[in-house]
C-alpha cells in the first residue's frame, strides 16, 4: 500500500531515519503506551516527514520485532510490516496495549508533545495506584462488619420499597438471604457496599453548613450527619428544605408552596453525591449554604475524559464508579434511570428559571444552585398599600417628616411581622439572618420584631448561642 500523505510526529506518531535509531524508537513506543495505550512509529523517514526509504529484507523485520519482545516489559504484540511512503520502501510499527505503565531498558516513560520524556518516581507511583484504583471497586471489598450490624428494619423498608416499584421480585425473608440476593455478600462476607447502605455505624458522613454571605467567612449554622446512604439522603434533604426560601402560590381552591430550588433537582444531586463518590477518599461530602449559591459536593473525580455537558446534551451511556450501590439505589427508585442525573437536574432548573452549574473541581465535584431573590405575594401586597398610604398621607396634608418616617417604620415592622408568622405556617423554624436577608434589614431591627411577636405570645424563641431559632406557639398560631 502506497502513501503520498507527508507526515508530521505528534503524539501517537513517532518517525524516524532508519533502523540504526532503533533503542530510541522503542523508547517512543514505551512513551506513547504510557500516554495513549496505542500509536505507530515509522521507520525511513525524517523528523520532517520526509521519506527516505532503507534497505528491508525478511531479517530486518525479525530483527524490529525480537529487539522489541526483548526490550519492552510488560510484552506487545505489535504488527510490523513493510510499507511504501512517498515512493520510498518503510517499515510500520503498529502497536498498542494496556498493561501499563511499560518500561523500556528498564525505564518508564512519557509522551509529551512529540517528544518521550523520563518519567519521576512520583509520576511512576501516581500511574500505578491510578492503574490499580481502577481495576479496585471499594464497594466490591470485604467489610469488618457482620450480620448483627445490619439495620434490619431499614433493610426491610428498602424491601418493601423496591417492591413497590416492582423493582426486585422477592420479599424479605430473613436479612442474610435478602442481601445475598442484592449481591451484597460474597463468600459468606459482607461487602463495604451493605456497610454504607444498610448498617448505621459505618464512617460515612456528611457536613451541612449555612454561611452568612458568599463565603465561607461566618457560619451561621453547622451540623454532621452520620450513618447509612439512606439516613443521610434523608436528612441532606430536611436540611435544605429548611434553610432555602419558600413562596406560595394562591390557587382557586388551594394553596401551593414553591421552594426557590425545585426539589426534585435536589434530590437527584444528593442521589448523585452519594452513588458517585469516591469511597477510596477520606472526606466528607459536603452541602454548604450561601446567601447566593447552594453546593452539594463529593469527593469523587468526573469520569476522566468526560463532561458534564456529555450526559447533559446527548445520550451518554452512565459510567458508574459504584455500580453495586447504584443497582441497590435504582431498584428502590431512588435513582429514577441510568445515566440520567445531570440530565434531570439540568431540566429542573431549567423549566423553574434557577441556574445550576457542574464544576470539576481538583479534590471532586460540585453542583452549584444558584439562588434568586424571591418576593412573596404578601409582602409585594403589603409593600403596594404602603405605597398607598404615603400617597393618601401626602394629599392629606400630613408634610410632617417626622410623622411621615414614624408611620412608614410602624408599617414596615408589620410588615415583617406578618411575613414571619407567614414563613413558620410553611415551615417549623426560622432565623433571624433570614428575615435580615429578606428585609435587608439589620440584625437588631429584626430581634425587635421578634421580640414584639415573643411578648405577644405568638412565637417561641428555642436554641442557644448561634443556633438561635424561632417557631410558632400552636396555641396562638391563630392570633
Amino acid at each position: 500500500m502506497t502513501s503520498d500523505i507527508l507526515l508530521i510526529e505528534s503524539e501517537t506518531l513517532e518517525l524516524k531515519k532508519s533502523t540504526s535509531e532503533l533503542k530510541e524508537g522503542i523508547i517512543s513506543i514505551v512513551a506513547i503506551l504510557n500516554k495513549h495505550q496505542k500509536g505507530i512509529l515509522i521507520f525511513g523517514i525524517k523528523p520532517n516527514g520526509i521519506a527516505i526509504g532503507q534497505d528491508i529484507i525478511e531479517k530486518t523485520l525479525r530483527d524490529v520485532s525480537q529487539s522489541l519482545s526483548d526490550h519492552i516489559e510488560p510484552k506487545i504484540y505489535p504488527l510490523i510490516r513493510k510499507k511504501e511512503i512517498q515512493g520510498k520502501n518503510c517499515i510500520e510499527v503498529e502497536f498498542h496495549g494496556q498493561e501499563i505503565p511499560y518500561y523500556a531498558y528498564g525505564r518508564a516513560y512519557m509522551r509529551v508533545a512529540d517528544e518521550d520524556k523520563s518519567m519521576s518516581a512520583k509520576e511512576l507511583e501516581t500511574m500505578i495506584l491510578k492503574k490499580n484504583k481502577s481495576k479496585l471497586r471499594w464497594e466490591d471489598e470485604i467489610s469488618d462488619i457482620t450480620l448483627k450490624d445490619i439495620n434490619e428494619e431499614e433493610l426491610r423498608k428498602y424491601i418493601s420499597k423496591a417492591n413497590e416499584a416492582k423493582r426486585i421480585n422477592f420479599k424479605f425473608v430473613d436479612t442474610e438471604s435478602t442481601l445475598k440476593k442484592l449481591g451484597l455478600i460474597k463468600d459468606g462476607k459482607l461487602l463495604n457496599a451493605a456497610e454504607v447502605l444498610f448498617c448505621d455505624n459505618n464512617k460515612l458522613e456528611t457536613q451541612l453548613a449555612v454561611f452568612a454571605g458568599t463565603d465561607k467567612t461566618t457560619f451561621i449554622d453547622i451540623k454532621v450527619i452520620n450513618g447509612t446512604i439512606f439516613n443521610l439522603l434523608k436528612n441532606s434533604e430536611i436540611y435544605l428544605k429548611e434553610h432555602i426560601i419558600w413562596s406560595v402560590k394562591f390557587g382557586k381552591l388551594e394553596r401551593e408552596e414553591i421552594p426557590e430550588i425545585p426539589l426534585d433537582a435536589i434530590r437527584e444531586a444528593l442521589v448523585n453525591s452519594l452513588c458517585h463518590r469516591d469511597y477510596f477518599a477520606p472526606e466528607s461530602n459536603k452541602i454548604a449554604i450561601f446567601k447566593d449559591r447552594v453546593e452539594i459536593y463529593n469527593p469523587g473525580q468526573f469520569p476522566e475524559g468526560y463532561m458534564p455537558e456529555y450526559f447533559i446534551k446527548h445520550d451518554e451511556e452512565s459510567i458508574l464508579r459504584n455500580p453495586l450501590i447504584a443497582q441497590v439505589l435504582y431498584y428502590g427508585k431512588d435513582i429514577e434511570k441510568w445515566g440520567s442525573g445531570l440530565k434531570r437536574i439540568y431540566r429542573e432548573c431549567e423549566t423553574n428559571n434557577v441556574k445550576v452549574e457542574f464544576k470539576q473541581i481538583k479534590s471532586g465535584f460540585k453542583v452549584v444552585f444558584y439562588r434568586r431573590k424571591i418576593r412573596h405575594k404578601s409582602v409585594e401586597g403589603l409593600t403596594q398599600n404602603r405605597q398607598k398610604l404615603d400617597t393618601n398621607l401626602t394629599q392629606n396634608g400630613h408634610k410632617s417628616d417626622t410623622n411621615l418616617t414614624q408611620i412608614r417604620r410602624k408599617s414596615d415592622s408589620d410588615r415583617r411581622k406578618i411575613w414571619i408568622i407567614k414563613q413558620l405556617k410553611l415551615k417549623p423554624k426560622l432565623k433571624s439572618h433570614e428575615i435580615q436577608d429578606s428585609f435587608k434589614i439589620t440584625r437588631e431591627t429584626a430581634s425587635k420584631d421578634l421580640q414584639i411577636l415573643i411578648d405577644e405570645g405568638k412565637i417561641i424563641k428555642k436554641g442557644m448561642g448561634s443556633n438561635i431559632w424561632y417557631k410558632l406557639n400552636k396555641e396562638k398560631q391563630n392570633g
